[in-house]
C-alpha cells in the first residue's frame, strides 16, 4: 500500500449554505449534528456547521471520494433546501481536524452580525465565501 493519494482521494474541501424547511425544529439539528459527527468519523471526514436564523453554512473536508459522498446526502436531506455551493476543491491542510462536525448557532456567535461589523459583501461569490469560511474557523477556536 501506498501513502500517495490520487486526485480521486486527496483532501478537498466543500462549503455550502441553505435554508432549514419551515417545519425545522431544535430536535432536527441535535440529530443532523448526531448523524454528522458518527458519519464523519467513519469517513475520515472534518468540519463545522453553524445554524443561524434559519439559514445553515456548513464546511466539509476530507478524502474526495468520502466528501462527494456526504455531499449527495446533503444534497438530499429533506430538511433543508435551496442549497448554494459557495466553495469546492483541493485543500492543502484541515482547518478543522479537531471536530467531526463542529456545531455552532446564534448563542455563540452570529454570522450576520459579523458580516455587518466587518462589511463582508455578499454580491462576491468568492469574498462571501472566504468570510464564511474565516468565521467558521475563528468561532471553533
Amino acid at each position: 500500500m501506498t501513502s500517495e493519494h490520487g486526485p480521486e482521494d486527496g483532501l478537498t474541501h466543500f462549503l455550502y449554505r441553505s435554508n432549514a424547511r419551515a417545519n425545522f425544529t431544535a430536535e432536527d439539528l441535535r440529530t443532523i449534528v448526531a448523524e454528522a459527527r458518527n458519519r464523519n468519523s467513519s469517513c475520515g471526514v472534518t468540519g463545522c456547521l453553524h445554524f443561524e436564523d434559519g439559514l445553515f453554512f456548513q464546511w466539509l473536508e476530507g478524502p474526495k471520494i468520502a466528501l462527494d459522498m456526504i455531499i449527495a446526502l446533503i444534497r438530499n436531506d429533506p430538511r433543508h433546501e435551496d442549497m448554494t455551493d459557495l466553495s469546492y476543491g483541493p485543500l492543502t491542510a484541515r482547518r478543522f481536524a479537531d471536530w467531526s462536525m463542529r456545531a455552532t448557532d446564534r448563542h455563540r456567535a452570529s454570522l450576520l452580525d459579523w458580516f455587518a461589523s466587518n462589511q463582508v459583501s455578499t454580491i462576491d461569490r468568492i469574498a462571501y465565501a472566504g468570510s464564511v469560511s474565516a468565521f467558521l474557523v475563528a468561532i471553533s477556536v
